[in-house]
Parts: C-alpha cells; structure tokens; sequence
C-alpha cells in the first residue's frame, strides 16, 4: 500500500472479512451463554451483523469495487479468544467471560469503522461515508448494550456464582 485509497480499500477488505465471520461465530457464543438477556442481545446483534454485511456491499457498490473479504488477523484472534473460553469456562463465568469477549469485539469494530468513515471522507467517498457511518453508530450501541447487560445483571450473578 502507498496512498491513502489503498489503506481505505485494504481496510474494507479487512473488515468485510470480519463481519462475515462473526455471521458464523455467533450462533456457536448464542447457544453456549446461559443468561437469556445475553442470549437475546447476541442473537439481536447476529442480525445487526447480517445487515453490516449488507451496507458493506453498498459501500463496495459505491466505490465500484467487488465485495471481497481479506482475511483479518485481529478478528480471527478475537474469535480464537471466545472459542477458547467456550471450552474452557462454564455457567456464569462463561457469561462475563463472553461479555469481554464481545466487547474486544465490539471495540475493535468501532476501532475500524471510526477510521473508515473518515478516510472515506477524506476521499470524498461521501455515500461511503454516510453507510459507514451508520455501522458505527450500530457498533456503539451494540458495545453499550453489552456494558448495561453487565453491570446490570450479568456481572452480579457471575460474582455469586449463580
């Protein structure tokens, strides 16, 4: 890569990669959580995902590129990460320990598409701009869910063990 466009194309690559495996991965995290709260915002957010890859197409649309995926170290690793604790971890521990791991998820995409939607905009890639944008905002909400659901209910119950 040597200009900025190249980075932006990389980049969108990189996270289309990401989202298609995370429509993988997420029934695999829905069905081994034990709170339903937890289950309904992972199963709430397999959708959100699904709807990401469609605004993903738009943005490749846009741009007249091919929606392809480039394979994305950071994400695999995160989702080695979950895997990990899926077999390692039980009841509770398994639901806070799924929390982090979703928001090392979350985290990374709001890492992401924050600077995708301002090097679209910088490239005068304005309807880009404006689909990344709305990802973003959906990444965020998602991470806040996630923060609420722990503090409000998962959290306590893995510290009481129930």
């Amino acid at each position: 890569m040597k200009t900025l466009q190249e980075a932006f194309e990389h980049t969108l690559h990189d996270i289309y990669w990401a989202e298609n495996a995370l429509v993988k991965a997420l029934p695999k995290v829905s069905k081994a959580v034990g709170n339903a709260e937890l289950k309904t915002a992972i199963d709430e957010h397999l959708k959100e995902t699904k709807g990401h890859v469609k605004t993903l197409d738009q943005v490749f649309q846009s741009l007249g590129l091919k929606p392809e995926g480039e394979k994305c170290d950071a994400m695999e690793g995160l989702l080695k990460e979950a895997d990990g604790l899926m077999e390692e971890a039980s009841g509770t521990a398994l639901d806070v320990a799924l929390i982090g791991a979703a928001q090392a998820v979350e985290h990374y995409e709001i890492a992401r598409y924050g600077t995708l939607r301002e090097w679209a905009k910088v490239l005068d890639h304005e309807e880009a701009h404006n689909l990344l944008s709305s990802i973003l905002d959906e990444e965020k909400a998602a991470n806040n869910k996630l923060t609420a659901l722990a503090v409000t209910a998962v959290n306590k119950a893995g510290k009481s063990g129930k």
